[in-house]
């Protein structure tokens, strides 16, 4: 199978998130930050999330990373695209549900309120989730072992460094509302974790 395929895909995938993040992005730069949790390691994992989204478009245009190359299979590519397309669904979601609540690293907006309506009904990151998943797709989509993986693991640890220290934040603006949230909602997947 053709590796354009999956630079395809990729690059597609990669528009498409774009699309989905930029104006929201855009918004939640002219609201006032009311609190900010914003640190060296938030930063840091946030430079990892970068890498990891850069690296694909980065393995697309150039020859870079040709050792890390393994053949391209259809099953890999049609699960990892099924996942690509579920989580940049999940992640349009997620963000629509958000609204001007959205900030890319930990922080609480003037204003911001809890949102508990929408996918937000059933679980409590499902944009972490949607992040996970995107990832998974990259990977069964990119044949390449540096390039397809690096995502997923920026992801993990984004996911596993972040999780905590946002509940946190949450807990301190909204209190009771967000430990009554969490105890009628699972964390990433609905009815598990």
């Amino acid at each position: 199978m053709s590796l354009w395929v999956a630079k395809v895909i990729i690059l597609l995938a990669s528009i498409v998130m774009v699309a989905i993040r930029a104006p929201h992005g855009s918004r939640s730069q002219r609201i006032a930050v009311a609190t900010s949790r914003k640190g060296k390691l938030e930063m840091l994992l946030l430079a990892l999330a970068w890498v990891g989204f850069l690296l694909p478009l980065t393995w697309i245009v150039t020859p870079l990373l040709p050792a890390a190359d393994f053949p391209l299979r259809p099953l890999p590519l049609i699960a990892g695209a099924v996942c690509l397309t579920a989580g940049l669904w999940l992640f349009h979601l997620s963000h629509a549900d958000l609204g001007a609540n959205w900030s890319i690293t930990l922080e609480v907006r003037e204003k911001h309120t809890l949102v508990t309506q929408g996918v937000y009904c059933r679980v409590r990151h499902p944009m972490y989730t949607a992040l996970l998943l995107y990832s998974l797709g990259q990977a069964l989509v990119l044949p390449n072992y540096v390039a397809g993986l690096f995502s997923g693991v920026a992801m993990v640890l984004l996911v596993a460094l972040r999780l905590g220290p946002e509940e946190r934040m949450m807990l301190a603006e909204f209190g009771k509302d967000y430990q009554d949230y969490m105890a009628l909602t699972k964390r990433l997947i609905p009815g598990l974790w």
